[in-house]
């Protein structure tokens, strides 16, 4: 976000997540995280779409090929969602049944995480933004080979525009009031963040 942009907060009922070629040869390339991290921040953002019942599409790139298939874990998450195997199309703004699927949705604000971050993630980001979409990159559900690569990228993503922020700062920021379900933004929380998951036992004892 540029210098002196207005606010724009992500909105429950304005936005689609979008799942960019989480695969399993392509998250053996990741380094800017540790390999269980990675997948349990994955597995944190994808329990807060399901969590805010937000519409969610799955892609992957080349799956036949050594990219490898979708983490199972995301295909069980989403039985249901709209799922685009790309056949080549190393961008997935290039795959028209991608882009037919998220316009489908109506929501304006896309939030978009992937492997790897510099193009799987950035390349989609940048084209939806050209396209007029509000657009919020999960960094922590994002991965590549390394700190100067992962840099590059978001610099290159915040100048277009793109938001970056964190599975737990979306989820807050959906959510917006405490008041709205303690315990079931609680347990989501809980169950990917081993600190939160002793703040609610505390605050669970407390109140006993």
């Amino acid at each position: 976000m540029s210098a002196g942009s207005p606010y724009r907060r992500l909105d429950r009922n304005d936005a689609a997540v979008l799942l960019v070629d989480h695969q399993s040869g392509l998250c053996n390339l990741v380094r800017d995280f540790s390999t269980d991290d990675f997948k349990n921040m994955i597995l944190g953002l994808g329990g807060a779409a399901k969590y805010f019942n937000l519409p969610t599409i799955l892609t992957t790139s080349f799956e036949d090929g050594p990219n490898g298939p979708l983490m199972p874990e995301l295909k069980a998450m989403f039985p249901d969602a709209p799922y685009i195997a790309r056949p080549g199309q190393i961008n997935a703004w290039d795959n028209e049944d991608f882009v037919k699927a998220v316009k489908a949705t109506g929501k304006k604000q896309l939030i978009i995480a992937g492997v790897v971050t510099e193009v799987c993630v950035a390349f989609p980001a940048l084209s939806a933004i050209e396209e007029g979409f509000d657009v919020f990159v999960v960094a922590d559900a994002s991965g590549t080979f390394n700190k100067t690569t992962r840099d590059a990228a978001w610099a290159r993503m915040q100048a277009a525009g793109v938001q970056l922020m964190t599975w737990f700062a979306m989820a807050c920021e959906l959510h917006r009031d405490w008041r709205n379900d303690v315990a079931g933004l609680g347990a989501l929380f809980a169950k990917h963040l081993p600190g939160y998951a002793n703040l609610i036992t505390s605050y669970e004892a407390a109140r006993k």
